[in-house]
Formats: C-alpha cells, sequence, structure tokens
C-alpha cells in the first residue's frame, strides 16, 4: 500500500541519518543521482543547494536544471551492517521544489541548521533548498511498525 506520511520509526531513522541520495531526471528520463545532506520537519525533505565546492553555480547543477524539466524525484537513505538482520532503507518519491525565500525556506534553514553545526560556519540564509514533498513513501525492516 503506497503512503505519503512518515511512521515514527521513520523520521527517527531520518533524524539519525546524516546523509541521503537524491535522485532527479531530465525531461527525457535520463536519470542523475548525487548523495545530499538533508532534514525533515516531519512532512517535507529539505536539501540546500549550500556553499560545498561545486563545479557549476547551483543554479547551473543538474539536479536543478532537471527539477526544472522533471519535478518528480526520488530520495533514499539506508543503514548497512555486516549482520544483514540489521539492514534498512527508506525510499522517498516525491515532488521537488526549489525556494529561495518563504516560509519553507526559513523552516529548512532552521531545520538544517540544528542538525549540521557545520552550518554554523557555512550561511544557508541565501541559498537555494530543494523540499521534496513525498507522493510515496516505503521502508524496510526494521523501520517497519
Amino acid at each position: 500500500m503506497t503512503r505519503a506520511r512518515f511512521t515514527d520509526r521513520e523520521l527517527d531513522f531520518l533524524t539519525r541519518t546524516r546523509v541521503g541520495r537524491l535522485a532527479t531526471s531530465d525531461a527525457a528520463g535520463q536519470p542523475h543521482v548525487v548523495p545530499v545532506v538533508f532534514e525533515t520537519d516531519g512532512q517535507h525533505l529539505y536539501t540546500p543547494l549550500d556553499e560545498k565546492p561545486k563545479r557549476v553555480q547551483p543554479r547551473e547543477l543538474k539536479r536543478v536544471r532537471n527539477l526544472l524539466e522533471n519535478p518528480k524525484v526520488a530520495f533514499i537513505v539506508d543503514h548497512y551492517e555486516e549482520d544483514w538482520t540489521q539492514l534498512a532503507w527508506l525510499l522517498v518519491r516525491g515532488t521537488g521544489t526549489l525556494v529561495e525565500n518563504g516560509e519553507a525556506h526559513v523552516t529548512g534553514v532552521r531545520l538544517l541548521q540544528e542538525k549540521y553545526p557545520q552550518y554554523e560556519k557555512m550561511s544557508l540564509k541565501d541559498c537555494l533548498l530543494i523540499v521534496i514533498t513525498p507522493f510515496a513513501v516505503t521502508s524496510w525492516k526494521p523501520l517497519q511498525e
């Protein structure tokens, strides 16, 4: 059964996980995946286009160009251990939106600053954020309730 909301276990997993993988695709369906930092407010995921070194300006990044052509995204976080009974993953399929101001931007910046101490020295105030609104959330043990 497809659902668009996170369970309590999934939210706990998202809070503890430091990096995820964001997949976008262009209008022709060509996929592009990058590792990202992120945070959630329980309903959305927020990932910044911050000051970490990049080869091009933020608005020229492939993920940004893809979002402008095709707002559908996939986002995954996982946990690996050699004891495979402890494997877990959470997959979010949703819509990605670019925001640079407003309530969603303020919320995302605050949450990201609280999660990552690196943002004490790196400003997010003028950075674009990608806000992901889930339409399908799937997880695999031990996240299932």
